[in-house]
């Protein structure tokens, strides 16, 4: 049940990404730019949570995944402040 649940986060997250992006493709505001790159990072993050808990059980990714949603939300606060100017 769990492994399905983690299954739709990541198809989730990946839905997100691409119609963020698509939509900064259309209109060109840099935001959707900056909130569809946090939704790829995301996805990373959401993937290397099943391989750490459903396939590598012997190995520790947590401070992977730490490291990339940080870095996720770094892009996301970027893009809040940039956009703020």
């Amino acid at each position: 049940m769990t492994l399905a649940l983690d299954v739709l986060t990541l198809l989730t997250t990946i839905l997100c990404a691409i119609l963020l992006l698509r939509a900064f493709h259309n209109v060109r505001k840099s935001l959707l730019l900056w909130s569809g790159l946090c939704f790829i990072g995301l996805s990373a993050a959401t993937l290397l949570r099943i391989f750490d808990l459903r396939i590598f059980l012997a190995t520790d990714l947590y401070s992977y995944r730490l490291g990339v949603t940080a870095i996720s939300m770094a892009l996301l606060l970027y893009g809040l402040i940039w956009e703020s100017q």
